[in-house]
């Protein structure tokens, strides 16, 4: 995984110590294994990350805060993907999760009215919770987990291809060295 990517986009831990409105984290916000950019904390945060996200509950990145503190992975990953669901991706993801659910419980799903109100989701949220529940954990799960192979599988692919380049330019300084030490110039 580029590292050198991944650090231009994150904010430095001491900027996030001054802050006055995170100085009741300060002694989370200095723990150093929150922050690193290694293959388990960079995959064990997209785990986390996704995870939260897929979950139809309120302070998703409170949760992913919490969950990157217990796996002692990328803090700021952790949260900032928990924007996977945002106001434009919410509503079809969570649908997504609804028909996931009403599928695993054999139930049909409700269909969705032609104009959505709080109403119409307040009376039918005894009929439509259960499967958005089933149907989310499952996803965020199997999300989960997914996310956690692909970037392991992704930062080992990288780091292979970083050494192979480097390994043939080694090869070809060597042959030039050699060239250049037999007059072959």
């Amino acid at each position: 995984m580029p590292r050198r990517f991944l650090q231009r986009y994150m904010p430095h831990p001491d900027t996030l110590k001054g802050n006055r409105s995170l100085r009741f984290m300060r002694h989370l916000i200095g723990d150093a294994s929150l922050w690193m950019l290694s293959r388990r904390s960079v995959a064990n945060a997209f785990m986390v990350g996704v995870f939260c996200a897929l979950l139809p509950i309120p302070f998703q990145m409170v949760l992913a805060a919490g969950g990157a503190c217990l796996l002692r992975c990328n803090l700021p990953l952790s949260i900032g993907l928990v924007w996977i669901t945002n106001p434009l991706t919410m509503p079809i993801i969570f649908y997504g999760n609804y028909r996931l659910g009403a599928w695993l419980l054999d139930t049909p799903p409700r269909a969705a009215p032609d104009t959505l109100s709080t109403q119409w989701i307040a009376e039918r949220l005894v009929d439509i919770l259960p499967a958005l529940a089933l149907g989310s954990l499952v996803a965020a799960v199997v999300a989960g987990l997914a996310a956690n192979v692909a970037i392991r599988l992704i930062w080992r692919w990288h780091v292979s291809r970083s050494w192979r380049r480097r390994r043939k330019q080694r090869r070809l300084r060597a042959a030039l060295a050699a060239k250049g030490r037999n007059g072959e110039g």
